[in-house]
């Protein structure tokens, strides 16, 4: 059992993310080793657009937006280190995505962590299938 919990600011970024990702992430809080925050949820297609060209993002056809159930299937997560996310830090996002995998196959949710692509590297993304309709 970890001593963190989500922040407020967290809890509002998981506001329209799908309910059994939302659940992941909140037991992940309770037993993680690292606190971590969430950076985003569901993101509006001018968002998306705008990663696109900034290169942050390589589609638009990203499970931060809405899917056809109109839920977010995305977020991307953070740890915190002393109060600061360490961007360079490669193993603090494997550590978080190992916390989250343990937790997603507790749940039986299936999850899949951007840090396993085998291009675009995507440390602090998790998202689940576009077409999963939720634990039975």
């Amino acid at each position: 059992m970890s001593q963190f919990h989500l922040s407020q600011r967290s809890l509002a970024r998981l506001v329209g993310v799908h309910a059994d990702l939302v659940e992941i992430v909140k037991l992940a809080i309770q037993r993680t080793a690292v606190d971590f925050t969430v950076v985003e949820g569901v993101r509006t297609v001018a968002q998306q657009r705008e990663y696109v060209t900034k290169g942050a993002s390589q589609t638009m056809n990203s499970y931060h937006l809405p899917q056809a159930d109109g839920l977010g299937h995305a977020v991307d997560l953070a740890p915190l280190v002393r109060g600061a996310i360490p961007w360079n830090d490669w193993q603090a996002f494997a550590d978080l995505a190992d916390v989250m995998k343990v937790c997603a196959s507790e749940l039986g949710v299936p999850l899949e962590w951007g840090g396993d692509w085998k291009s675009f590297k995507d440390g602090p993304h998790f998202q689940i299938p576009r077409d999963w309709r939720g634990r039975a």
